[in-house]
């Protein structure tokens, strides 16, 4: 992961930060606002993103709600130019958004599951990519942040796992093919947290010794930002 400039005011910045209404996305999307960047919010659920506005508002950041599917190319597509016609500009993107597929072996695996975990995971970031290029590329910010989770090849996480690693290797691509040119992209490695998607993947699960999303919001912030 390369290393941010930390001295850089945030103030006025324009973030999109996908799967914002929960976990990691929420938090971060939270910990952005405190710093003075208007956040663009997307996740599927709009009662969920209108909890995660209202404490935003609350101390008195900015959020805008974009309630979409990422899998849909039309709807992400008009998000982009509604930032750029309001905001002329995207500073930053977090793309915390994935589909989690229940646990199973590779040998029993359910093809629609596969293909949403396809669909999600790795079609829709590569859209994303190509959506952010330019208008990234175009901000004298321009930082675009992706978060591994390196469960490719473990027992029983064959969807979640090929399409996560398939995720990263597009991020690592544009990450090299960018590095003259811009934006700076940044791989990051989330500690691991009590959100949704582990306890789906590991239920009864201690949490006492897990990270909290917002210590780690703040990490990724002071780091990479």
């Amino acid at each position: 992961m390369q290393n941010g400039s930390t001295s850089r005011s945030l103030t006025g910045r324009v973030a999109m930060v996908t799967g914002a209404s929960r976990g990691l996305g929420a938090a971060v999307a939270i910990e952005l606002a405190n710093r003075g960047v208007q956040i663009i919010g997307i996740a599927r659920s709009g009662g969920a993103l209108q909890e995660i506005d209202d404490r935003i508002r609350s101390s008195k950041g900015a959020m805008t709600i974009a309630e979409a599917d990422i899998t849909d190319s039309g709807a992400v597509a008009g998000i982009f130019r509604s930032v750029q016609e309001r905001w002329g500009k995207i500073d930053m993107l977090v793309h915390a958004a994935v589909y989690a597929a229940p646990l199973s072996p590779a040998a029993h695996g359910d093809p629609g599951e596969l293909g949403l975990s396809v669909q999600t995971n790795v079609l829709a970031t590569a859209n994303l990519i190509a959506m952010a290029n330019t208008p990234l590329r175009e901000s004298d910010f321009g930082v675009a942040v992706f978060f591994e989770d390196d469960r490719a090849g473990q027992k029983f996480f064959g969807a979640y796992g090929s399409t996560k690693a398939a995720q990263i290797a597009l991020a690592r691509s544009w990450q090299r093919e960018a590095r003259r040119i811009g934006p700076r992209i940044e791989i990051f490695r989330p500690r691991s947290m009590p959100t949704a998607t582990r306890k789906r993947f590991f239920p009864g699960e201690d949490h006492s010794a897990l990270t909290r999303p917002n210590e780690e919001a703040r990490r990724l912030v002071e780091t990479v930002f």
